[in-house]
This record gives C-alpha cells, sequence and structure tokens, in this order.
C-alpha cells in the first residue's frame, strides 16, 4: 500500500475499542434508528448513515475545511451493523462508486484489519 493512503480499521465488537491516539478518527455506524421498519429492512435514510464511503469522505472534508483535527488513521466502529460484508466490499473496492466521492475515498483510504 502506498504509505499516503490512511488505515482503515473496521471493528465488529465493542470489546474490541481500544483507546485511541490523537491521530486515529472514530467512526460510529448506528444501528437500525427504529423509525418505522424492522432490521434489515432498505430505507435510504439508514441506507445514507451506513454509506462508509460517504462517511469517510465527510471526514477528509472536515480536515481539509480545519473542522477536526487532522488524522492518520480511522477506526470504524461498526458492531451494531448487521452486514457488515457490504461494508468490507466497499471498502475493498468491491461495490460500484456511486458518486465521485467513492474515487476520493479509494484513492485516500484502505481497509487495514478488521477486528
Amino acid at each position: 500500500m502506498p504509505h499516503n493512503r490512511i488505515p482503515v480499521t473496521l471493528v465488529s465488537a465493542p470489546r474490541f475499542l481500544a483507546a485511541l491516539d490523537p491521530e486515529t478518527a472514530l467512526l460510529r455506524l448506528p444501528a437500525n434508528t427504529g423509525h418505522g421498519h424492522a432490521d434489515g429492512e432498505q430505507c435510504p435514510a439508514c441506507a445514507a448513515q451506513l454509506d462508509i464511503r460517504a462517511q469517510l469522505f465527510n471526514l477528509l472534508e472536515e480536515a481539509r475545511q480545519g473542522l477536526r483535527a487532522p488524522f492518520s488513521k480511522v477506526v470504524v466502529d461498526a458492531s451494531a451493523v448487521q452486514d457488515q460484508a457490504r461494508l468490507v466490499a466497499a471498502l475493498q473496492g468491491k461495490l460500484p462508486a456511486q458518486a465521485l466521492r467513492d474515487h476520493a475515498v479509494a484513492r485516500a483510504f484502505y481497509l487495514a484489519s478488521e477486528a
């Protein structure tokens, strides 16, 4: 992996979350919001919250604009997400890009590990 790419660790259970250093950004992906549908059903609002590429792009933009501290690593708490395989596929570039931001994320991040 090129050294300028940011490693992403996907955490599947809260017990694997460790103390984070100041250079690590934490993303917490939510479970079903409970707004009128069963877990696992497709919902545009829930899908937007679980779009890992959009979330990572937002992190990049916030750092670029000075709205958050710079970071060199990302930990994604996906312990509440049922379909973690889709998150892995998105981080590995196995899902089609939905927007130009997805290409920016693919150039900036890589899946370093799963815990």
